[in-house]
């Protein structure tokens, strides 16, 4: 399972991450962030994989990817 955390405050809505999803779950928020911009925001993190080239695109370095290890041995 993989976690996506995007920071709001820094994305400045480049749409590279949006691009760059091959589950097409990524998208702008309606809100704006502090300097008004629409940052960039998952949809459903159920269906991420954790593949990070949403990670690998961002020229800010906004997106953090986790990815929880499979304990089954």
């Amino acid at each position: 399972m993989a976690k996506v955390f995007f920071d709001k405050e820094r994305c400045k809505g480049c749409e590279l991450c949006i691009t760059a999803c091959p589950k097409k779950i990524i998208v702008l928020s309606q809100e704006v962030n502090s300097l008004g911009l629409h940052p960039a925001v998952l949809t459903d993190g159920s269906k991420c994989t954790g593949c990070g080239f949403c990670f690998l695109v961002c020229p800010d370095l906004v997106v953090t990817v986790s990815r929880e290890e499979n304990s089954n041995g």
